[in-house]
């Protein structure tokens, strides 16, 4: 979607988004659990996040999985579930607006509940290059205290 086409998405504004949705992570979940806010965040040690994040796009949630898997030092890709939200929820405020006009990672994020539907079996991962350039990118954010996650 381009720029000029992006309507905010907030949390009294928001049935406009559709699905599927999807969620990247380490962690390993069935049809039915629930992810909700107040656990340790994918992304920063000892932080408890506020927030699910999840995406439109299956490009994105593989950079959730991927990033959260090799951060947590395990060796595997992670995994890309199926979630429905479960309540309202808005744009991502740590990517919209950010590098480029709108949400173009099409990254949302709740405090209700993502209802897990189902794992997305076979997905494409980002190249091992990709990951590294991003991994190494983060960690200059860190070294910069710049790695601010919004939540």
């Amino acid at each position: 979607m381009s720029s000029d086409q992006w309507v905010p998405v907030t949390l009294e504004s928001y049935e406009h988004v559709a699905g599927p949705f999807y969620h990247g992570t380490r962690s390993t979940l069935h049809p039915g659990d629930e992810l909700t806010p107040g656990f340790g965040s994918n992304f920063q040690a000892d932080r408890v996040s506020n927030n699910i994040y999840f995406t439109s796009l299956v490009s994105t949630a593989a950079w959730g999985a991927q990033l959260a898997a090799a951060l947590a030092g395990e060796t595997g890709c992670g995994h890309i579930y199926v979630v429905e939200p479960t309540g309202p929820f808005e744009d991502d405020p740590n990517v919209t607006n950010k590098r480029f006009p709108g949400n173009p990672t099409c990254s949302y994020r709740t405090r209700a509940a993502l209802r897990v539907t189902g794992e997305l079996e076979e997905w494409e991962p980002h190249s091992p290059d990709a990951l590294k350039a991003m991994l190494d990118h983060l960690a200059q954010l860190r070294e910069q205290g710049l790695d601010v996650i919004e939540d």
